[in-house]
């Protein structure tokens, strides 16, 4: 049984925190797909204002001390600011600094009988606003791209956009037909 509050942090560590190890990728064969894909590296304000706001309001503060709902509330006057940050993170390759700042928090899993065990504990990962709101505006368009050249196999579910369940019970059907 842990008493010490070094050994409590020698048994999150194990937990969470894992020895780096490289992948063994040698039973992956080789492929190269050429495909350009043309598209507006510009971004909007309208996206801007829509990722702003998707970000649930008083759900976290960030890193920078900015509350989501203050950006928010402020949104029309940094719109054209955030726009013009964005595009340059866009422009240059370049994720500040600042946006790769996080705060993480440990929390306990609620009903567990032994806290003990490292995992009855769950990290959280409080990300800054700004970075989460450019996040989502590149991961909307990657997905965008990804769906409109059909980059992606028919049988491939998961995390893409209007893929139900159905979807995958049609799926699944016609293959079990095929067979």
């Amino acid at each position: 049984m842990t008493t010490t509050f070094e050994e409590k942090i020698e048994i999150l560590q194990e937990k969470f925190f894992f020895s780096s190890s490289q992948a063994n990728v040698s039973d992956i064969a080789e492929s190269f797909i050429s495909l350009t894909v043309s598209f507006n590296s510009r971004i909007t304000e309208d996206e801007v204002k829509q990722a702003i706001r998707r970000v649930k309001a008083d759900k976290v503060s960030s890193a920078s001390g900015i509350s989501n709902r203050a950006l928010q509330a402020s949104l029309a006057e940094l719109t054209s600011v955030l726009t013009s940050l964005f595009n340059a993170c866009v422009t240059h390759k370049y994720h500040s600094k600042q946006f790769k700042k996080t705060q993480t928090i440990v929390l306990r899993k609620l009903k567990k009988s032994d806290y003990i065990d490292s995992k009855t504990y769950r990290l959280i990962a409080l990300l800054d606003i700004m970075s989460k709101a450019l996040k989502s505006i590149m991961i909307k368009r990657l997905s965008d791209i990804v769906e409109t050249h059909r980059m992606l196999s028919n049988a491939q579910m998961r995390a893409r956009r209007k893929r139900f369940v159905i979807s995958t019970l049609d799926l699944l059907i016609d293959q079990v037909h095929t067979v």
